[in-house]
């Protein structure tokens, strides 16, 4: 006999430690199984599912159980409303980095032509949902990964958006071009932390996460090459891990940012670093 929808899920749910968070990734895994929405779902949990989608869906469970991310399992993850396309070979867009954008867009004057580079695009989430809500800006996004490239291609024709795409490592593809913002979430977490080994970021791709021992090698890197590439007044806005704020601002005051400021993400945590270029270039403490 054919299960219903209510059986599969109550099927899929059990985790005792966590009963609300299991039954939405399995009504997130049904839904795609099924080719539904989560609404539909609780609308029709006496409907017979189709065995063949039945199989897929139990299948997709077991490969969470075994710590696969929803993300990967369904090929997709909303950010800032929008729906973006992701793989293994890109970092799942994370509700925090979207303090990243907020800040971003607070630069960034409604109509006006602004140049907007995003450092390390992988899913193109932060370039993209940028172009989008800023459609004059002018986006280049640059990635060292190919793989990445294409996903991130891929996400902008389906969101309707015009980024350039580059490949190349920060800066090096860039020649002389400057721009009035730089954003980036670039890798930030020390090789040797543990948190590799949990959840999640045991499946997403370690350059995008690990940036040597201290995890601030990149970030290093991008705030001593910004000056070459911002135009006077331009801003460079980072994300950065909730323990790195303190050492980003005076990484920014030494290359001679000011104005600069932090930004707290969801938790409160300190999540966003960022300054405006002087004019002099003197550094201001």
């Amino acid at each position: 006999m054919n299960p219903t929808v209510d059986s599969l899920l109550e099927e899929a749910a059990r985790n005792p430690a966590n009963d609300v968070e299991a039954r939405r990734e399995a009504q997130i895994l049904l839904g795609h199984a099924l080719g539904v929405s989560r609404a539909w779902l609780s609308a029709h949990g006496d409907e017979k599912a189709d065995p063949s989608a039945a199989a897929i869906f139990r299948d997709l469970i077991r490969r969470r159980r075994t710590g696969e991310p929803v993300a990967y399992l369904v090929g997709k993850r909303e950010f800032y409303g929008l729906d973006f396309h992701v793989t293994p070979d890109v970092l799942i867009p994370r509700a925090d980095t979207e303090t990243l954008v907020d800040s971003a867009l607070e630069k960034l004057r409604p109509g006006a032509p602004h140049d907007v580079l995003d450092l390390g695009t992988g899913s193109g989430c932060i370039a993209i949902t940028i172009a989008h809500e800023r459609p004059t800006a002018r986006v280049t996004a640059v990635d060292v990964s190919n793989a990445a490239l294409n996903i991130a291609r891929r996400n902008a024709v389906a969101i309707g958006v015009d980024v350039e795409f580059v490949q190349g490592r920060w800066f090096a593809p860039l020649a002389a071009n400057r721009f009035d913002l730089i954003v980036s979430n670039p890798p930030y977490v020390a090789a040797g932390d543990p948190h590799l080994q949990q959840g999640d970021l045991r499946f997403e791709p370690a350059t995008a996460l690990t940036s040597g021992k201290d995890g601030l090698t990149d970030i290093r890197v991008i705030v001593a090459g910004a000056r070459a590439h911002l135009r006077a007044g331009g801003w460079l806005l980072f994300e950065h891990g909730h323990d790195q704020a303190g050492i980003c601002r005076d990484l920014l005051l030494d290359a001679g940012f000011g104005d600069v400021i932090s930004c707290a993400d969801l938790a409160g945590l300190p999540r966003v670093a960022g300054g405006r270029l002087l004019t002099s270039k003197s550094p201001n403490r």
